[in-house]
């Protein structure tokens, strides 16, 4: 008998999308959002690995989460952006 194993998604770990997402809009330079989210992303892939998830499925999950934080970035750069948007 195996055991299979049942991740929680990423792409729904709300707190860290956002938090992700808020240390993203602030980063300064192209460079240094890159090297966030490489960090970001090897420390996502090594959590991963080491509760059991294969690579594809590590790659799967990793990139889902970039996908929702850049949803969250683009919700927050367009609400501030509208009428009536915080300031």
């Amino acid at each position: 008998m195996s055991a299979t194993l049942h991740l929680f998604p990423l792409d729904m770990r709300l707190g860290k999308i956002r938090s992700t997402a808020t240390k993203m809009l602030a980063k300064t330079t192209d460079r240094h959002a890159a090297f966030y989210r490489d960090q970001v992303s090897e420390a996502l892939s090594a959590h991963l690995k080491k509760i059991g998830a294969d690579e594809s499925e590590c790659e799967m999950q990793i990139a889902a989460f970039w996908r929702s934080v850049q949803a969250e970035m683009v919700a927050r750069t367009y609400h501030g952006s509208q009428p009536g948007g915080a300031a």
